[in-house]
């Protein structure tokens, strides 16, 4: 390999690493105690981007992938597993304050000690050969597993935020977060990549480095990006935990007496919500469960349960569905009215988001149901 493509890879990446590694530690967040996780979880990314420019750093300067090629894969591998750690802690910090512990902090530094004594005594004690192609294989498995498992972790706590805000509030609060699944897809395809990379042959080394640039080019922007919607997230959040801990009967199993009214109290809710949904009270935005149930007089699990069984839907999929319908008898009826007036009419974020959805219900965009509709 030419040590000029390599050299000038880690000149690219080097920079970037470092940039974003110390604006994660001490850039400023608004003063507010809400954005106190969010800065926690943004130095911990920090941490992580600053050790990975430490170890291109030691790539760059003492050129150790052509002083000890095996020295260079163990710094590689005990970089990597530790920095697994630190980024699925850093993201599923942001969906769960409680996630980081004294305990789990201890577990996962012994592991990553282990790991990387593991795999030293592989690499610089044993003889180059068959043994070692085998160690070698068997440390490139745990850390393939090792990412999986905090991957899952991650995803569960993912879809977990998702489902609380689909059966708690009308809009779509669930696409502010969408950037952590794609990151993290995103970041197993790139992680194992880079464990395979890190094997190749010297000439084909720099693609490890210049793959790197694009991907955190992506983290930094997106966390930037949450910023500006962090604190409604997080809002959303710590309302559906207060109302969890509030409403004892919302994780209970209902008793006897409550399964022998469950007909009749439907009965009660569906008449209420004929009511409610006739005053056309659903285009309002910001509608949550919490404030649906106390305008019915009813209890919030109950009409939760009382829409999953009868539509087969979330709440937000609830009030989609109700608000493209009106959307649909504005679009005719009043046509005059422009897409995005009829948007903010039927009460959706934005105009966009309104033809997107309208797309996936009627199966065509609003200007065209509208022509269809006309004729």
């Amino acid at each position: 390999m030419e040590s000029s493509i390599y050299s000038f890879s880690l000149c690219i990446a080097l920079p970037l690493m470092l940039l974003f590694g110390f604006y994660f530690l001490f850039g400023k967040t608004p003063e507010k105690v809400i954005f106190e996780n969010y800065l926690r979880s943004r130095r911990i990314m920090g941490i992580a981007l600053l050790l990975l420019a430490a170890n291109y750093s030691v790539h760059f300067f003492l050129g150790i992938r052509f002083v000890n090629v095996n020295a260079a894969i163990l710094m590689n591998l005990s970089t990597y597993f530790l920095c697994y750690w630190l980024f699925s802690s850093a993201l599923t910090t942001l969906l769960d304050r409680f996630y980081i512990t004294r305990r789990r902090l201890r577990t996962h530094l012994c592991l990553w000690g282990l790991f990387s004594v593991l795999s030293g005594a592989i690499l610089l004690l044993l003889p180059d050969g068959t043994m070692q192609k085998i160690g070698l294989a068997a440390m490139a498995a745990w850390l393939v597993g090792y990412g999986l498992f905090l991957v899952r972790r991650l995803l569960l706590a993912y879809y977990r935020a998702v489902r609380i805000f689909n059966d708690t509030y009308s809009d779509d609060i669930g696409s502010y977060i969408k950037w952590m699944s794609v990151f993290t897809w995103w970041a197993v395809i790139f992680g194992v990549g880079c464990g395979l990379l890190t094997f190749l042959p010297d000439e084909y080394i720099y693609l490890w480095i210049l793959s790197s640039i694009p991907f955190y080019i992506y983290l930094f922007c997106c966390y930037l990006n949450y910023l500006l919607f962090y604190e409604q997230v997080q809002n959303a959040m710590e309302s559906e935990i207060t109302s969890e801990e509030e409403e004892p009967c919302a994780t209970g199993q209902p008793n006897t007496s409550e399964q022998e009214t469950t007909p009749s109290y439907h009965a009660q809710i569906a008449e209420k919500i004929k009511e409610w949904t006739d005053s056309g009270s659903y285009v309002r935005t910001g509608l949550t469960i919490m404030e649906l149930s106390d305008t019915l007089h009813t209890n919030r699990t109950y009409l939760s349960e009382y829409i999953r069984t009868t539509y087969d839907m979330t709440f937000r999929d609830w009030i989609t569905g109700l608000r493209i319908d009106y959307a649909k008898r504005l679009l005719v009826e009043n046509t005059r009215l422009t897409i995005a007036e009829i948007s903010e009419k039927s009460g959706f974020q934005s105009p966009s988001h309104f033809i997107r959805l309208f797309k996936e219900n009627a199966g065509c965009t609003p200007t065209q149901w509208r022509k269809g509709e006309s004729k």
